[in-house]
């Protein structure tokens, strides 16, 4: 971790300790070395920090490409790994660079979901994050953030001191499926990005919020 990213992510684990009385579960199945795709549900803005503060690794984030016109915020947001994206979270300059940092042997954090929850329930899985596992080597590990939607969901204005709690589940190798994907026809191959993406929604929503 650069000096600030540290500060960063100290001030976050702070907060979360305090305020919303955290509750980390899962952080060793998350490789410590190498490339990996933390695939997360999406309930609030408090979920990428969240994720990123419950591990011993800096991660990248995905920030509009707006966001970064701005000197400061721009120069703040590249100190803490965030990878510039369009509106809609995609296009190819944004899955060029998503798969550059995999292959340097970082870790990213996604949305299957593609946008917040707006009644706390988890949402259908977006093929998108299909495509991008397909196109990478890195092994996916599920995340299940709980309560960040009662504690900062759509409807609030402000942060509530509700306990939020993250835990990370295995990681899942979808080795066959890219193996069929470098040989199959254009209709297969838009089926197997839906079903990366169904398969991990799947093993985000098995996650439940204690131990065991």
């Amino acid at each position: 971790m650069n000096l600030s990213y540290r500060l960063g992510w100290s001030c976050f684990r702070v907060m979360y300790a305090t305020y919303f009385r955290w509750r980390v579960f899962g952080a060793e199945n998350v490789p410590l070395n190498g490339g990996v795709i933390l695939a997360s549900n999406h309930a609030s803005f408090l979920d990428p920090p969240l994720v990123g503060s419950g591990l011993k690794r800096d991660i990248n984030y995905l920030a509009r490409e707006s966001l970064f016109r701005f000197p400061g915020i721009g120069a703040l947001l590249r100190s803490w790994n965030a990878v510039p994206v369009d509106r809609d979270g995609g296009g190819a300059k944004g899955l060029k660079m998503i798969l550059a940092r995999l292959l340097a042997g970082n870790a990213i954090i996604l949305f299957p979901e593609g946008t917040r929850t707006k009644d706390g329930q988890l949402q259908p899985a977006r093929s998108g994050i299909g495509l991008t596992v397909i196109k990478s080597t890195a092994p996916v590990v599920p995340v299940r953030v709980f309560g960040t939607f009662e504690a900062y969901g759509r409807n609030h204005k402000l942060p509530r001191p509700h306990r939020v709690v993250v835990r990370y589940g295995q990681p899942m190798n979808f080795a066959q499926l890219r193996a069929e994907a470098e040989t199959c026809d254009k209709a297969r191959l838009k089926e197997i990005y839906q079903q990366v993406a169904d398969e991990i929604m799947t093993a985000i929503a098995k996650l439940e919020p204690r131990e065991g």
